[in-house]
Parts: C-alpha cells; structure tokens; sequence
C-alpha cells in the first residue's frame, strides 16, 4: 500500500513537473498546477481518446513492415528508433496522472527490440526529472536503451534544435537511426533519421 502512495505522488509529481517545464499545454508559458485536468478535458471534447488511438494506428501501421525490412537488410549492423515521449510514447495528455503507454508505439517498440534494433528516447522534458521519466517509461512497459532529455543550456534551445543534436550525438555513438517518430513537427525535423512518422496532435492540441 505504501508503495502504491509513493508511485501515485511521484506519477504526480511527474505530471506536474512536465506541464510547468515544457510547456504540453498550449499555449506554451508555464501553467498553473491544476490546468492539466482543464487542458485534458478541453482535448477530450475536440477529439475523443479512441479516436485518437485509432488515428495512432493509421499513422504508425506502416513503421512496422519498414522496420522489418531495415532490420532484415542490415544484420547485424547497429540500428536505431527514435521515440519522442509525450503523447507519442505515453499518454500526457489523457491520462496526465497515470501515465500509460500508448499502446501502438509499445507494440512498435517491443518489434524494434525483438529485431535487435534499439529505442531510444529523445523529450524535450528538463533533466531534472530525467529519474521520474525514466520511471514513468519502464511503468508503462517500455525496455529504454537510451534517454536524452534537457539540461539547463538546452532549455534555452528550441525544441527541434535540441532533438536534432541529440540524433547527432545518438548517431556519433555509431547508430543508424532508421526511424523517428513523434507528434510534433519539432520532433522529426532537421535530418539525421531515415525515415519519419508524425503521429495526430491535431493542430498543436496534443503537442
């Protein structure tokens, strides 16, 4: 019972610590704490939870046979995918306390692995909460090869600068990023992946 307490204080935390940092929800200055649950319920009017996940899956459906194929022509070489994490990787903007896994993308994640490949995760989430995220993704199910997140010089980075050197340096570590996926425009600009996948944020909504 004590641990679940502690899990569900830190899964807040975490939540709260996402939303004044990196700005999840538009617009993009700090929150205060209880704007999270308006922000959600405002989504959730827009574009229900389902349909969301329905419209993951048209958009993510076709990594799986281009990850097989790249796995199947480059044995043994090292690969990589690059999973951005809110609303990409974990359900924020749904379930901002809790935190699941969007379940496509660990479906596409687990496939990776069993490939040999490696998934990598790239947020624009500050450092200071790199242990809380790390714990959220393996809470969710996610086996994490790599983590980058800000530290206190990169927050004054746009998004896509930071997301594109971190590919820089994930590919500096001997990687061929074969695939990147996010739900920003931030998160797959600026080269340095084979191919990109842009999953729905409906016009910045779920950004």
């Amino acid at each position: 019972m004590k641990e679940m307490k502690f899990a569900s204080r830190i899964a807040g935390v975490a939540a709260i610590a996402v939303a004044l940092t990196t700005g999840l929800a538009s617009p993009a200055v700090a929150a205060p704490a209880g704007h999270a649950s308006v922000k959600v319920q405002a989504a959730a009017q827009t574009v229900t939870q389902a349909q969301w996940l329905t419209d993951v899956s048209t958009a993510i459906d076709p990594a799986f046979s281009y990850i097989g194929q790249r796995a199947a022509e480059a044995p043994g070489q090292k690969l990589a995918i690059v999973l951005d994490i809110d609303n990409t990787s974990i359900q924020t903007y749904f379930h901002p306390i809790t935190e699941p896994a969007v379940p496509q993308t660990l479906q596409l994640a687990d496939y990776a692995q069993s490939l040999g490949i490696s998934v990598i995760f790239v947020s624009a989430r500050p450092d200071i909460i790199q242990p809380i995220t790390l714990l959220t993704l393996r809470d969710a199910g996610y086996r994490v090869d790599g983590l980058y997140t800000r530290d206190l010089w990169e927050l004054t980075e746009s998004d896509q600068t930071f997301k594109t050197n971190a590919r820089i340096a994930i590919e500096n570590q001997g990687y061929t990023i074969i695939a990147n996926i996010g739900n920003n425009v931030s998160d797959l600009a600026g080269g340095h992946a084979e191919r990109t996948f842009k999953l729905p944020d409906y016009n910045g909504l779920l950004s």
